[in-house]
């Protein structure tokens, strides 16, 4: 299956984006650190959100709706008394068909499935508020991620894609780690 395959060869890429992530996160010390941090999360959903709407729509995913995206960081960047002016630089993998699309959205929809200890560790720097996004799909997130899966792995049948699909998953991560890249925090 295509989504096993993505996780077992992203595994690398995975690790290193989400340790930049983190630091990012162990830096926050106020809730104006974390609407900077959020800012990068924004700015990169957004772009990829941009690239891949052309091809992941409503009749590939049908539950697109639902789903969590960079309008609930806008609202948690707002919640905290920010805005979206002055965002990082973002580049998002470009892509070309629904495939490609939904490997990097892989990426976005698994960071989702992370979100929840995210939470706790905001909460454990006293941010309890502006994190609707990180609180994911609450109790249905196994049945979104699951229901994610099941699109992916359809589009994915023919063994002799998955080299693409891979390498615009681990393209989406290394680009994701980027954008943390230029938020310096305040010490």
């Amino acid at each position: 299956m295509l989504s096993q395959n993505i996780k077992e060869s992203t595994h690398a890429a995975h690790q290193k984006t989400e340790g930049i992530v983190v630091r990012q996160m162990k830096a926050i010390r106020s809730e104006a650190d974390y609407a900077e941090v959020l800012k990068g999360f924004y700015a990169y959903f957004r772009a990829v959100e941009d690239n891949i709407a052309p091809f992941v729509t409503a009749e590939v995913l049908p539950d697109l709706a639902e789903r969590r995206n960079s309008s609930y960081i806008k609202k948690d960047i707002e919640t905290l008394g920010g805005n979206v002016d002055n965002l990082p630089e973002a580049h998002a993998p470009a892509v070309s068909n629904v495939l490609e699309a939904l490997s990097s959205l892989y990426v976005l929809e698994g960071s989702i499935m992370g979100g929840p200890y995210i939470v706790q560790m905001l909460n454990k720097y006293g941010i309890e508020r502006g994190t609707s996004f990180f609180e994911g799909y609450g109790a249905n997130s196994g049945q979104m991620w699951a229901g994610f899966t099941t699109v992916l792995n359809q589009y994915g049948a023919d063994p002799a894609s998955h080299a693409r699909a891979i390498e615009l998953a681990n393209e989406t991560f290394h680009q994701f780690g980027e954008v943390f890249s230029g938020i310096a925090l305040a010490k």
